[in-house]
């Protein structure tokens, strides 16, 4: 990974964004940055949460990092959700949530899964309408070719885990074609490359009350894309919240790295941002896409080790200074 297309996006995301692109300088001090415009900020300056420039270099450079996006509550005419727009527009079928326990935050010992959620269908599609004043359709679109591209991903990150079991979550009780052509098309996929005996299945809302029960049972997650959003936000309380979840949205020869967390504008340049989320997005993105586990690895250990030394700091108004200089000065 030589070039890397910076997306600060909106709040938050221009305070912790230097961190990372700090980080990855440290470890890449070849690395190439080119910065580009996306979210609603650029929405109201340019009628574009994203300008056709910013796909064309996300392209160009094959690697990006998103930091934050605020997003209007209402319908707004001509508006579109950045980080929607980015997935579809660039192919970034595959989500992955990583959760896993840290040292003074974790809540729980033991845990260790990857949540890959589908990310390009789904009821994201984006397809609504009002059928009449008092009713309101969405549609929900499942392909069997993003499936199998999505199954494909599974079988890639369950062989670099060496995977002792991989669940699908769906709801093809009620759902029987959307969630069954999921269900079905991922099972052909995983037992063609030899995976079927390690592959389970829950019901969504099953999978739910086991996340918060017995987490530590879960290995590789996979579910389409509603779910997928709303199991790794739950999940994620066992590493710490928000503030500490990272995803890659992850395509063919591109990725996009991005913390879960929002652009928080309560605390827009009061210095408390955590930068933690965005930093283990990073780590996603050289695993994974540019395929240098060991530098993602280091990375990794240095938020560790951050971790387990700072139960006793005052961050008080310095989180975003005192997390960045904690974690560079251990890389």
């Amino acid at each position: 990974m030589n070039r890397l297309c910076v997306i600060p996006g909106d709040g938050i995301g221009h305070e912790v964004i230097p961190v990372v692109v700090a980080a990855l300088q440290r470890l890449l001090p070849a690395l190439q940055v080119v910065t580009a415009e996306a979210g609603w900020e650029c929405f109201q300056r340019n009628g574009r949460s994203v300008p056709e420039q910013t796909l064309e270099r996300m392209r160009d450079c094959g690697a990006g990092l998103f930091g934050a996006v605020s997003s209007p509550a209402r319908k707004v005419e001509g508006y579109r959700s950045a980080i929607l727009t980015l997935r579809q527009a660039l192919g970034l079928n595959c989500n992955l949530r990583p959760v896993r326990s840290w040292p003074v935050i974790s809540p729980r010992s033991g845990i260790d899964m990857i949540i890959l959620r589908e990310n390009s269908e789904g009821l994201y599609v984006g397809r609504e309408h009002m059928q009449s004043e008092d009713i309101a359709i969405a549609e929900r679109q499942i392909s069997r070719p993003a499936c199998e591209q999505f199954a494909a991903r599974i079988v890639e990150v369950a062989e670099q885990r060496s995977a002792r079991r991989i669940t699908l979550a769906h709801k093809a009780n009620v759902l029987p074609l959307t969630c069954g052509l999921f269900r079905d098309s991922c099972r052909q996929v995983l037992a063609e490359c030899g995976w079927d005996a390690q592959v389970d299945e829950r019901l969504v809302d099953v999978a739910a009350l086991q996340l918060v029960e017995s987490p530590e049972s879960f290995d590789v997650l996979a579910t389409t894309n509603l779910f997928g959003d709303i199991l790794s936000d739950l999940a994620c309380y066992w590493s710490g919240g928000l503030g500490m979840a990272p995803s890659l949205n992850w395509g063919q020869g591109i990725a996009l790295a991005e913390p879960v967390h929002g652009s928080a504008p309560d605390i827009v340049g009061t210095g408390r941002a955590n930068p933690i989320a965005a930093l283990l997005s990073a780590a996603l993105l050289l695993r994974y896409h540019g395929q240098q586990p060991e530098l993602a690895e280091r990375l990794e250990a240095s938020v560790e080790a951050f971790l387990a030394e700072a139960g006793s700091v005052d961050f008080a108004d310095r989180t975003t200074e005192i997390i960045a200089d904690g974690v560079i000065s251990r890389l």
